[in-house]
This record gives structure tokens, sequence and C-alpha cells, in this order.
């Protein structure tokens, strides 16, 4: 895997890991841009990672961009050989699919959607060949998702799931964004899942809701008082399908400040997963549920 560098302007590179998202390219991204900030190259101001890529924003009067450029190719050959281990942490999130607040939104941009007569979900179902919603619904929530970037609105996750690369669902964003899009939304554009943290325009498939918020700037929220953004690159989820009451319960620990997500440390190994991707996703959700 061979990293692509471009200039982009007088203050940034940008650095393209793979053209295709994969955890292979995640864990490359990982650790360059690991490297980086225990380098402290004098004059980088920012490191921003993406999924198959990474940004690195530099003053060129403090370093020259040749130089800097330079670094990063060194630091390449440092992050290809490091070990794929990550110490990071499993949670469960909880999702109402289908419910009453996405279904009412995606009806009302029905003209900017590939199937105008089908819903979001039925759509996702039919064209990955399940057997309905319900079968769709269990693959989806079935195996875990790995969060390889977290940013483009404030606190938004991008999860990729884990699954080999035949039983990945793959969905296109709708036809035209939306200009409104439920807070708390459960979407799927490309290979990817998320969870929109703020209401607002969009564009991929609205599949549920999340009692759960993952974003407070006031850090009101009691597992949200150390850092605004719950989510970070590395995480692991694991969706967990509840009904109407369930998710009313939810709000309403939510809004006493009881809500408590279900949080495990875990280490996961990219060999390890590339060795026996059922058995790994299976020791991560007998770590998520002992005790």
């Amino acid at each position: 895997m061979s990293c692509r560098y471009t200039f982009g302007g007088d203050e940034h590179i940008f650095v393209e890991v793979d053209e295709a998202m994969s955890l292979e390219a995640f864990f490359v991204s990982l650790s360059m841009t690991n490297a980086v900030r225990e380098a402290n190259i004098k004059g980088v101001t920012e490191i921003c990672p993406a999924n198959a890529s990474f940004q690195v924003k530099f003053n060129p009067d403090v370093i020259h961009p040749d130089d800097m450029m330079a670094e990063l190719k060194r630091l390449e050959e440092t992050a290809e050989s490091a070990e794929p281990v990550l110490d990071t942490r499993i949670i469960e999130i909880p999702v109402y699919y289908q419910d009453p607040w996405t279904h009412e939104t995606l009806m009302r941009f029905r003209e900017r959607h590939q199937d105008p007569n089908a819903t979001d979900i039925e759509y996702a179902a039919r064209i990955n060949g399940f057997d309905g919603v319900d079968a769709f619904i269990e693959a989806h929530s079935g195996a875990p998702w790995f969060v390889s970037m977290v940013g483009f609105v404030s606190g938004l996750p991008f999860l990729y799931q884990m699954v080999d690369r035949p039983r990945q669902i793959e969905v296109p964003k709708y036809l035209r964004p939306r200009t409104d899009t439920p807070r708390l939304t459960v979407g799927y554009g490309g290979c990817f899942s998320c969870i929109y943290s703020v209401r607002g325009a969009g564009g991929y498939q609205m599949f549920g809701i999340t009692p759960m918020p993952i974003f407070d700037p006031q850090q009101k929220v009691s597992y949200l008082k150390d850092f605004m953004v719950f989510f970070k690159p590395g995480d692991i989820v694991k969706w967990k399908p509840i009904t109407r009451e369930e998710y009313d319960a939810a709000i309403e620990a939510v809004q006493a400040n009881t809500f408590a997500p279900r949080i495990r440390k875990v280490r996961f190994s990219l060999d390890d997963y590339n060795a026996e991707i059922d058995g790994t996703n299976a020791k991560l959700m007998e770590a998520l549920y002992a005790g």
C-alpha cells in the first residue's frame, strides 16, 4: 500500500493511503497520524484524519513544504511496519428502526429518492437482496461496526461494517440532498453507516433513530462531561434494535441524566480479524456483554 501526496495550497499536504476504505488503510493512516504527532515536527499546526486518507496543515514560514513532504514520506516507512493493534472500546448503541420521525422526513423528500414508492429501509433491503426489512435490520445490527472517522459535521461518526466484502451492505445516497434530517438519525450512504449528531441537511438513507446523544457542546450529558464529542476513530459499535417503549424509556433516562451507555474496553488486532472475521466479532460481543 503506497501513499500518494498532494500539496493543497501553501499550508496543506493531503495524503491518500488508498482509493477505497478498508481496515488496512485505516491502520496505515492511524499509524502515520500518530507518528506525525509523536515526532513533534516544528511547524505542524493541525492533523485531520479521514477514512483512508489524512491531511496535515503546517506553517511554511517554520518548515519548508518540501521538508514537510520529506518528513511524511520518512514516517510512512515506520507506519507501514507498525503492528496493526488498537486498544479501543466497544459500545452498544440502541436504535429504534423505522421510527415515525425519520419516516415523516423521508416521506417529505420522496421526489429526491431513487425509489419514491418505497421507504429508505425497504429500498436498501431490496437492492441488497434481503428478504424484507426484518432480514435487513438483522444484518445491519448483527455484526459490529468500526468508526473510521469522526467529522464532516461535529461529532458525526462514519462506521464501516466488520464483515467480509461479499456481505457488506452498500446503499447509494439520495439522488439530491434533503434540507432536513432529524437529530440522531441512523443513516447509510455508500459503504458507511452514520449517526447525524445534529439536525440539518443530509443525503444518507434513513433507517432509524437513536435516543443516545453523541454531541453536547454544553457538556451537560453525564458521559460527555470530559469531551463534547462521544466517538473516537477506532471505536467499535454494536447496534441494538429497540422498541418504541424502550426508546421512550431511554429518552426519559437521557433527560434525567441517568442514561449510561454500555461500553467495554477491548484490544483489536487486525491480523486476528483477517484470520477469522466471525470469530473475532464473536469475541468482541462476548467482551461487550460479559458481566
